[in-house]
């Protein structure tokens, strides 16, 4: 028995050696990483207390722009335009599919998915922060005519993924901007 307790200690420097070369690969791939710029999708650096959501956004678009901001930034979501410093103005939202494609029967075989923002945001002084834009995204879906019950399932899944994916952009683009008129500003 003690031989092999013996033999048990002798392989521990390796172990140790082995631990400390990865721990430091480890650490410089993720300088390289960091140095290059990189990072993770998350907090959106927003300059402003507190924003207010205006327009025509529909309930879900809403709810997750909403959910964007509590979540991935440090300010509060006005329900009142007044107690807000900066003023999201959805003037329209867009959601179609289009047929992308028939198989030999002349059944459809594939859908496109369309989702389609136009927004503007100004402060409460009426100075525009960012002049009216489009955020839009497109995902392409196949079908099946024996599955009809799952497509429309899936594709109310990917409609509310999309509205998600453009909630985060309009957050970057409102941010994007207004850091932008801060550093003209000085």
């Amino acid at each position: 028995m003690k031989a092999g307790h013996i033999a048990k200690h002798a392989v521990l420097p390796t172990n140790i050696a082995r631990r400390t070369t990865l721990a430091l690969f480890g650490a410089a791939m993720l300088g390289s990483i960091a140095a290059c710029g990189f990072r993770l999708k998350g907090a959106v650096d927003l300059p402003y207390k507190a924003i207010a959501i205006t327009g025509t956004p529909s309930p879900q678009l809403r709810g997750d722009i909403q959910t964007a901001v509590l979540t991935g930034t440090a300010v509060k979501v006005a329900i009142n335009p007044r107690d807000a410093d900066l003023i999201l103005d959805i003037l329209s939202e867009t959601t179609n599919q289009e047929i992308l494609a028939f198989n030999a029967n002349g059944q459809i075989s594939a859908y496109r998915l369309n989702v389609r923002v136009i927004f503007r945001v100004f402060d409460t002084a009426g100075n525009e922060v960012v002049p009216e834009s489009e955020v839009y995204i497109t995902r392409d879906l196949d079908f099946s005519v024996s599955t009809v019950l799952a497509t429309d399932a899936q594709i109310q899944g990917f409609l509310g993924l999309m509205r998600r994916d453009l909630a985060i952009q309009i957050l970057r683009r409102v941010a994007a901007s207004a850091n932008t008129s801060k550093i003209k500003g000085f």
